[in-house]
């Protein structure tokens, strides 16, 4: 169990939100945090520790005035550890090279492959046209309805008609590279993990996962472990104190490092 770790930008800064509050009208979303440090800053301490492939994602949609600024902060990221950071927001086939060029070492994306509530598989192709399948991350986040967990599309706002069970991960392995899973209804709330979706994904495990959402202690580690059966990769976000929260940033690292 690897740990993941992030960069997410919101209104030009380096932010841990409630991922169920953001919406895109007037670029509004309940902070659990925002930086005074630069998104370099996070990227130069991931790098330091030999922690790869963590995300950064951008949270405005390219309609915002924010959406610059964002840009502006991705870059530095980027530029301070080139080839060790992902990223996703707003990617599709016309741009994913831009990112790739500035320092990404994947893409990460949702979006652009999920239209009108069904994958669109034209777009799919694009993509992995333009970056191929190796650098490119799908972002399944989820919301559950019914007793079902629903991808959602545009910044975790709207649900699509595509389910995160066996048959959709089964199809879509062959598209991309990796998954990156935030359980959008426990993310930044640092309250407990979603333990039926973590056991789904564990049970399946034919690629690499990183799972997000709900992760506030240490406790909350150990069942993403074992009912993740050691399949599952993690990010921390809100619960780290390098954002405002009570979980050791080293000790995190660590205890995933013995979780190998």
């Amino acid at each position: 169990m690897r740990f993941r770790p992030c960069i997410d930008i919101h209104n030009g800064s380096v932010k841990q939100i409630v991922g169920g509050s953001l919406l895109d009208e007037a670029d509004r979303a309940k902070d659990n945090f925002v930086s005074e440090l630069l998104a370099d800053f996070y990227a130069e301490l991931y790098m330091t520790k030999n922690l790869s492939q963590g995300h950064v994602i951008i949270l405005n949609p390219k309609t915002s005035e924010y959406y610059e600024q964002d840009i502006r902060q991705a870059k530095l990221a980027l530029s301070a550890y080139p080839g060790g950071l992902q990223i996703g927001g707003g990617i599709n086939a016309e741009n994913a090279g831009e990112f790739i060029s500035m320092g990404a070492a994947k893409v990460i994306v949702t979006s652009y492959v999920f239209k009108d509530g069904r994958v669109n598989y034209e777009n799919l192709d694009r993509l992995c046209d333009a970056v191929g399948k190796d650098r490119l991350v799908l972002d399944l986040s989820c919301r559950k309805k019914d007793n079902k967990y629903y991808i959602v599309t545009d910044r975790w706002q709207t649900f699509t008609e595509e389910e995160v069970n066996y048959e959709t991960l089964d199809k879509l392995a062959g598209y991309c590279s990796e998954y990156l899973i935030h359980a959008v209804d426990v993310e930044g709330k640092a309250q407990g993990i979603e333990e039926e979706l973590v056991s789904l994904l564990g049970s399946w495990g034919a690629l690499p996962m990183t799972y997000a959402g709900g992760v506030g202690s240490f406790e909350d580690l150990k069942k993403l472990y074992t009912l993740g059966q050691n399949k599952l990769d993690v990010t921390i976000g809100s619960a780290l104190d390098i954002f405002g929260g009570d979980m050791n940033f080293d000790e995190v690292v660590e205890f995933c490092s013995r979780c190998m």
